[in-house]
């Protein structure tokens, strides 16, 4: 595997910024880690990071890099702070960043697939809340999307725990409902449209403070989507990320061959 480190400008953000990327590299001599050559343009997975975290912390917190050694898939770490994947009433377009900007950027840098069916999402937390936001808003740009332990309906938060940050992103509570950053309201309007959705997979703790909006979400989406769900115990940290973060890759329909 080949691990970059890429720094840039981000004209939507109007800064520079980061973001982390593995690449496949066909290498013979590594002791201990596998590899694979890849012919054409790679498939991606798009892997966002948590509220505290940012680009780097897959690699610091999991095993990633071992765990698509064998994978012909480009894996891009993107970071947005703590921007919550979203275009803040009062911040930077973190959304339009990490939905149009990003893509772009990383397929005129690396040799990645635009087509829908090698397009995929997943991410942690606040990371899983951006990674579904991609596949309900994005369903003609991503076939698979997964949340592990997602902040999955923002809108629906205890009144005490909407903070003045969020306000600050997402407006209030009351704007934010039905709004294009309402996960539950652009679901429901996607079924009702007939869109096409991708493949979706929720993973959450039985003991994670946010297993019940998940355990509803999983409710309203069961029969309705291509849902893969999937619970043990555990909580809100990294020993079941860097545990499920392997069934994430497993399930995600990776094309070997072309």
């Amino acid at each position: 595997m080949a691990l970059l480190h890429v720094n840039y400008f981000s004209e939507v953000l109007g800064l520079s910024t980061s973001m982390d990327v593995i690449l496949p590299q066909p290498a013979k001599g590594q002791i201990g880690m596998g590899s694979v050559a890849v012919n054409g343009k790679l498939p991606v997975l798009y892997l966002l990071h948590g509220l505290s975290d940012d680009h780097t912390i897959w690699q610091r917190r999991t095993s990633i890099e071992r765990y698509v050694a064998d994978l012909p898939l480009a894996v891009v770490m993107p970071t947005v702070h703590r921007g919550f994947y979203t275009d803040a009433k009062q911040g930077y377009d973190y959304w339009t960043h990490i939905s149009e900007e990003i893509p772009r950027i990383v397929k005129s840098f690396f040799p990645i697939s635009d087509r829908r069916e090698d397009t995929f999402a997943a991410g942690l937390s606040m990371g899983g809340y951006g990674a579904l936001k991609l596949g309900l808003r994005m369903p003609d740009k991503f076939a698979a999307v997964a949340s592990l332990s997602g902040a999955v309906d923002m809108a629906g938060r205890e009144q005490e725990r909407f903070t003045p940050e969020f306000t600050r992103i997402f407006g209030t509570q009351e704007e934010l409902r039905g709004s294009d950053d309402d996960l539950v309201a652009v679901f429901e309007r996607q079924v009702e449209k007939g869109v096409k959705l991708p493949r979706i997979m929720l993973i959450c703790g039985t003991e994670d403070f946010l297993y019940k909006q998940n355990l509803e979400m999983r409710d309203r989406m069961t029969g309705r989507a291509d849902l893969t769900y999937f619970e043990e115990p555990g909580t809100h940290e990294w020993g079941f990320w860097d545990r499920n973060i392997q069934r994430v890759l497993k399930w995600l329909p990776i094309q070997t061959e072309k």
